[in-house]
């Protein structure tokens, strides 16, 4: 038996919704399954970058312990529907936007002016009501990207405008992590771990992007930590065994595609061989920046690989 540790393998990825996958790991070291885990776990819930909604302005409205002439809700309430607002980030720099409502009617984060830097993700999430056909509502935020959480007195000493009503923010976009590990073997060795790690999102981010993002946040943590010590790994078990399989988890930028086909697959989430594979011609042409030329090139690549 091999005195080395084996490294893992992203063995399956179960797609739950558009938000929720469930990545099966294994085979691993006796007891790693909760090492891994539980350490991906809290990077998850903890560090993973997001944006949210750190200040806004009501015009007319000087604080938040007061009511908007013409709007059902108070000020406390559209603080809290503020809060459920979700962003996808195109930068790093805080972004100011607006939003603009007249006559009676919903003010959902579709209203919000578009902004190249700052994607809503939600735009059905309900702001406030107009219940007076008079009423014109005016509202501007100050958006934020980060990670954790963020205090309303730090979001109070951190606004760009001093006039602004500072608000607690949520950053994570990853909303749920739950794992559990379970028996495996591979040959006659039969005292290994499975780790199931399933993980749900907000939608600005995807699963896959979450878990590889906590990934390479606890790889450079332990780089750090390890100095100049370099540890041989031996490959996955079973990995020699198993070649197709690990054709399937190959990724697409390894594939020697042009720049323009890799390029137009992973913006669309397809990340592996095996994503690839699950698609049908019909599929890949609706596929965004896929072109014909892009899709012979793929069949090409498939046909290579004999799969």
């Amino acid at each position: 038996m091999s005195k080395l540790i084996h490294n893992p393998a992203l063995a399956e990825i179960q797609d739950i919704s558009e938000t929720a996958a469930t990545f099966v790991v294994k085979p691993l070291e006796p007891g790693y399954g909760n090492t891994l885990g539980n350490s991906l776990r809290r990077v998850l819930l903890s560090s993973i970058n997001g944006a949210a909604i750190v200040a806004f302005k009501i015009e007319g409205v000087s604080h938040e312990f007061t009511t908007v002439d013409g709007v059902k809700e108070d000020v406390v309430d559209i603080m809290l529907n503020l809060k459920n607002i979700k962003f996808k980030a195109h930068t790093d720099e805080p972004v100011e936007l607006r939003l603009e409502k007249s006559g009676a009617g919903v003010i959902t984060a579709a209203d919000i002016e578009a902004n190249a830097d700052m994607e809503v993700v939600n735009p059905d999430q309900i702001i406030a009501t107009i219940d007076d056909d008079k009423t014109k509502v005016v509202m501007n935020f100050v958006v934020e990207s980060g990670h954790g959480y963020k205090t309303i007195e730090s979001a109070s000493e951190d606004r760009l405008h001093s006039d602004m009503i500072a608000l607690d923010a949520i950053f994570s976009p990853v909303l749920r992590v739950r794992y559990k590990v379970d028996n495996t073997r591979v040959g006659q060795n039969s005292n290994l771990d499975r780790l199931d790690i399933t993980i749900e999102t907000d939608g600005s981010i995807t699963p896959r992007e979450a878990f590889e993002q906590a990934a390479a946040i606890l790889v450079n943590q332990y780089s750090a930590l390890a100095g100049s010590t370099e540890m041989q790994a031996a490959p996955a078990l079973g990995e020699e065994e198993d070649e197709g399989a690990s054709e399937l988890l190959a990724l697409i930028e390894d594939l020697n595609l042009t720049a323009r086909t890799t390029n137009a697959l992973v913006n669309n989430n397809i990340r592996t061989v095996h994503d690839l594979i699950n698609l049908t011609e019909q599929d890949l042409r609706e596929l965004k920046g896929f072109g014909s030329k892009a899709l012979d090139e793929v069949k090409d690549k498939i046909a290579e690989l004999n799969l």
